[in-house]
């Protein structure tokens, strides 16, 4: 007889985002952290490695997350601003250009924070900007995420997405002059507006009154704004649609909000979450995840802190948010008919304080699933597992067929 435990019917996938490294003398942050929750997850599970996009490809955050979610990022990936604006909210239209946007410190010419210090109180900044810039013949609509975090939308006639980012990348530099890609009038337009908002913000912040404030307690004034990212709107078809179930996302991070609305997830919001760097964010998430599950067929969960750690470089910070991170996990140990999957949307290792290409660890965790011999989450030893090396792609297809939702090929 089949008991209705050995039966899932539901997913619940969490991303651990950037928490796979590569080892700094011989340990990784998720080898040294302890972690008994997951490690039992892993332990009553299948493990494996992911190459997210591909092998040898370094992919962002939302490249990842769509591939994850089955939505090949190569057809549906138009830059990262849409999501971005329709994380925060903003409403974007067909024929809208948005944008991913950094308050970041610019002093004497150069930018000497590209984060502005971490900035969080951006409100009124957000408010002066969309006050006093101005371009004629466009609509524009600046909106503040999370932390030092924004969103631009340009609306208006003759706009293009073929255009450079403003982000120097690193500290020391310039803000880069916008360039079109391409000879036509709209990208040579939409770049020289792009130029014009970046000249504009600097005027109107640099004398801000918060910024005026930072700089008396020697904080680094958000008085300046790097743009990147640009794309239209692309048309994703509704998650619902695409797999026959109801999904739900939970998330701090705007980008991760906007994709999964995009995708027709549903965005189910926890409260304050702007403070992403300890295991509190983490748990309030699972915690509205398991509820989630009563009325959502897949409940998507992202969380950040990790991936922060490994771009500042710090690996004991990363070390310490995993093991105040592993509290959460506690909540799924009740769960039944339930497909746990946790993995990470990239690595982001600590020597290189960046995005790499390198495989992430991937479990899966609930009824029906082949347990493997691996008895730990970590990105050292999760190769050994059943589940071998995948593909983001891969993902949804796997845990449709757990589910019994998976469509025969063939007769």
């Amino acid at each position: 007889m089949i008991l209705m435990s050995d039966v899932a019917n539901k997913i619940l996938l969490i991303v651990l985002d950037g928490a796979s490294d590569r080892p700094v003398g011989g340990k990784t942050p998720l080898a040294v952290a302890s972690k008994p929750n997951l490690d039992r997850l892993a332990y009553g599970g299948i493990n494996g490695i992911m190459d997210t996009v591909g092998p040898g490809i370094r992919p962002g955050s939302d490249t990842s997350h769509l591939a994850i979610l089955g939505y090949d990022p190569y057809k549906y990936y138009t830059g990262r601003g849409p999501f971005e604006a329709a994380g925060v909210g903003i409403d974007v239209k067909g024929g809208d250009i948005a944008f991913r946007v950094n308050f970041a410190t610019v002093e004497n010419g150069a930018v000497t924070d590209r984060r502005a210090g971490r900035i969080s109180d951006t409100d009124e900044l957000a408010k002066a900007i969309n006050e006093n810039v101005k371009v004629p013949d466009v609509e524009i609509i600046f909106k503040r995420s999370t932390g030092h975090r924004a969103a631009l939308v340009l609306r208006g006639k003759g706009l293009s997405p073929d255009i450079t980012d403003t982000d120097p990348k690193k500290e020391g530099l310039t803000i880069k002059e916008c360039h079109a890609t391409n000879d036509t009038p709209e990208a040579k337009r939409t770049a020289d507006i792009v130029n014009s908002i970046s000249k504009q913000v600097l005027e109107v912040l640099d004398k801000h009154p918060i910024n005026v404030e930072r700089k008396r307690q020697s904080l680094p004034p958000g008085n300046a704004i790097l743009i990147r990212g640009a794309g239209e709107v692309p048309h994703i078809p509704p998650f619902s649609e695409k797999y026959g179930i109801r999904g739900a996302v939970i998330a701090a991070a705007g980008l991760i909000i906007g994709i999964g609305k995009m995708c027709g997830l549903e965005y189910l919001p926890v409260g304050s979450m702007e403070i992403e760097a300890s295991g509190t964010s983490a748990i309030a998430k699972i915690k509205k995840a398991v509820e989630a599950l009563d009325t959502y067929d897949f409940v998507l969960v992202n969380i950040k802190g990790a991936d922060e750690a490994g771009h500042d470089g710090n690996f004991d910070r990363k070390t310490k948010f995993l093991e105040e991170a592993d509290n959460a996990f506690k909540g799924l140990q009740n769960l039944k008919d339930v497909i746990i999957i946790v993995t990470a949307d990239h690595s982001t290792p600590v020597p290189i304080k960046d995005h790499s290409a390198d495989p992430v660890p991937i479990l899966m965790h609930g009824p029906g699933v082949r347990m493997d011999d691996v008895a730990h989450y970590n990105d050292l030893i999760a190769y050994k597992g059943g589940l071998h090396r995948i593909r983001g792609m891969d993902v949804m297809p796997i845990a449709l067929d757990l589910i019994n939702k998976a469509k025969k090929f063939g007769a």
